[in-house]
């Protein structure tokens, strides 16, 4: 199947742009930002969700993180590395003047941005959004449309905008981001979670990534057609 030429890529970053060496603490993070997500949505009526990116942010949903991240002994690049294959991806979709952001439930304030920095990532996006950058957490689209409200050039009803993750919530923040949007906002799963959730809503096996170098070759094949 062909895919949908994108003209924004939204990337995920924990598990996405870059993998922990020791994934605990990666599962530790996830499974507290679930924890949180889920206490909170009982003590709650049930909503539809709405587009909350024009409004302020908060400091809810923090702490736990800033904690976690105040004690470690050790620096970013003793407990993260980029994943295999996002540098040659990176280069390739600039190329191709596809604009690049990230949206990540991760801090940015001495996590994040030391990330990006170390790996020398930032270069690749116009846009950085984290976890004290929007007032609801995904699976709500609210960083996703941030993003979107960020970049220097508005997109328009007939852009595509992918965004890559590796959680079941990243999938779904995509879904409820597309029915909010003006634009298109597609799905894209990399790594097992993430595909349960695409197979779940039958988005289609060529919105899952196994390999950042394999999909890399197959946008090579489809997109210089073109």
């Amino acid at each position: 199947m062909t895919l949908q030429r994108p003209t924004i890529v939204i990337f995920d970053m924990d598990g996405t742009t870059v993998r922990h060496v020791n994934p605990v603490l990666l599962s530790t993070l996830e499974w507290l930002d679930n924890a949180i997500y889920t206490i909170t949505r009982v003590f709650k009526r049930r909503k539809k969700i709405k587009d909350v990116s024009r409004h302020p942010v908060g400091t809810r949903g923090l702490l736990v993180h800033r904690l976690m991240h105040k004690f470690r002994r050790k620096s970013v690049d003793q407990i993260v590395q980029p994943c295999p294959g996002i540098y040659p991806l990176l280069e390739y979709l600039k190329s191709q003047n596809i604009r690049l952001a990230l949206a990540s439930n991760g801090l940015g304030k001495g996590y994040g941005h030391d990330i990006l920095e170390k790996f020398d990532l930032a270069k690749y996006f116009e846009v950085e959004l984290f976890r004290e950058d929007v007032q609801k957490s995904k699976p709500h689209p609210d960083g996703i449309l941030r993003v979107l409200n960020k970049l220097e050039k508005t997109p328009e009803a007939s852009d595509i905008i992918w965004h890559i993750g590796d959680r079941r919530k990243d999938i779904k923040a995509a879904m409820a981001a597309d029915k909010l949007s003006k634009c298109t906002v597609m799905p894209f799963a990399y790594g097992l979670d993430a595909t349960f959730e695409i197979l779940k809503n039958n988005l289609g096996n060529d919105r899952i990534i196994m390999s950042y170098l394999d999909f890399h070759q197959t946008l090579l094949e489809q997109f210089d057609e073109i």
